[in-house]
């Protein structure tokens, strides 16, 4: 009988091209990975993994077995949702994945909510970007995600995912506090023309917007500082340097020496949850659907 943890980790080896990326999606160490493999290839007697340059390749054998072990993970998740729903509660482990500031600024009242109403249901949290957290929901790498997209940079929704919107993201401006805009009831883009712009890196939904947004005024913004974390935002604009466009959500309290000024049009980011449709029964999925739902409302914004 071959063991359904190592099967899941040649998949997701296969999935991801290499054994780290897998790693990571699986919350494991690469080396946990590995040996998984390493056991897997003597319960099969098949050499699985072969190296190739300075990293390893699938053998043809290990992506025939990894075909075959993607269909068995799918019937086991139908065969835990069946179970779980004739029981008619909200147990076991769940996998969800959330963006960073709705990892700040929704998930924990949301985890609070579901402990104290399904105590015998294990949340496992984990925080990536919104096409990663698709891409690992239609997987079957986690159960359920918080994703969000911006209507001139929508996000394609994969056809096994089912998505439910909780609602709307407003973002602002972030200005020095000795910016000639600081004290403006409001800016529009023009106003912005030359400024020397801190954004998210590219290639991320947020950059995308931005980038969108401007070019769609006739601009080219000039992303002078790429910088991932909203905290290293805040601190570059504190000391008085470029100006930025953060999201309410999970921002918090502002430094002294930072505005926050409407953009004109209003950027509003669209939040949705998303999750596999063959799992839509799933008690622990509604019942996280609910309590996202439910916690959307008392969000923690700016």
């Amino acid at each position: 009988m071959l063991d359904l943890g190592r099967l899941r980790a040649l998949h997701a080896v296969a999935q991801h091209g290499s054994v780290g990326a897998a790693a990571t999606a699986l919350g494991y160490t690469p080396s946990a990975v590995s040996q998984q493999i390493a056991k897997l290839e003597r319960e099969t007697r098949t050499t699985l993994l072969e190296r190739r340059g300075r990293g390893v390749a699938l053998t043809d054998a290990a992506h025939l077995l990894s075909a075959t072990a993607g269909q068995v993970l799918a019937l086991v998740e139908h065969a835990e949702v069946a179970l779980e729903e004739q029981r008619g509660a909200a147990v076991g482990e769940l996998r969800v994945g959330a963006f960073a500031t709705a990892a700040r600024g929704l998930l924990p009242a949301a985890v609070v909510r579901l402990a104290e109403r399904h105590p015998q249901l294990d949340v496992r949290l984990v925080e990536l970007d919104p096409p990663d957290c698709l891409e690992a929901v239609a997987r079957g790498e986690l159960d359920l995600a918080v994703t969000h997209d911006w209507v001139n940079a929508p996000l394609a929704v994969p056809e096994p995912v089912s998505r439910v919107r909780l609602g709307e993201d407003v973002a602002d401006v972030l200005l020095p506090v000795g910016h000639p805009l600081a004290e403006r009831d409001s800016v529009v883009p023009e106003d912005l023309a030359g400024e020397r712009w801190i954004c998210q890196p590219e290639g991320t939904i947020c950059h995308d917007w931005l980038v969108n947004t401007f070019r769609g005024a006739g601009m080219e913004p000039d992303l002078a500082y790429r910088i991932a974390e909203y905290e290293t935002q805040l601190s570059l604009l504190a000391k008085g340097i470029g100006v930025a466009l953060l999201p309410r959500l999970g921002r918090g309290a502002l430094p002294d020496s930072v505005r926050a000024v409407p953009f004109r049009p209003t950027p509003t980011r669209r939040v949705f949850a998303v999750w596999r449709t063959q799992a839509s029964r799933r008690p622990a999925v509604t019942a996280t659907l609910a309590a996202l739902r439910d916690c959307w409302e008392q969000r923690e914004t700016a």
